[in-house]
């Protein structure tokens, strides 16, 4: 069975850094699209970024470019994402998905289109 662990969030303050990682437990990493998901209370589930197997194409949620960057270490079975300069409109349940096929540059950026999901790791950042 494939499964998505989560983990690295934690209790920050406004400015500070945090990296998440979300460790695939199977075989065939490489194929799958994987993504990052956040959802606040009250919020829509929305995409903060996405990487294509091989990480030559990703998206990143205009909310959060120039700040969080994603990337994936195959060898590892393991997809991060990087968060910079945290605002606490970042707060929230961060998820890590996967789909077992190439998805494309929008297709990537809609969590319906994910199948796989994690349990999720929370991000508070305090002002």
């Amino acid at each position: 069975q494939v499964q998505l662990v989560e983990s690295g969030g934690g209790l920050v303050q406004a400015g500070d850094s945090l990296r998440l990682s979300c460790v695939f437990s199977g075989r065939t990493f490489s194929m799958y699209t994987m993504g990052w998901f956040r959802q606040a209370p009250g919020n829509q589930r929305e995409s903060v970024a996405a990487t294509i197997g091989s990480g030559t194409l990703t998206y990143i949620a205009d909310s959060v470019k120039g700040r969080f960057t994603i990337s994936r270490d195959n060898a590892k079975n393991t997809v991060y994402l990087q968060m910079n300069s945290l605002k606490p409109e970042d707060t929230a349940v961060y998820y890590c998905a996967a789909k077992g096929q190439y998805l494309g540059p929008t297709a990537m950026r809609d969590p319906l289109n994910f199948n796989l999901w994690g349990q999720g790791t929370q991000v508070t950042v305090s002002s």
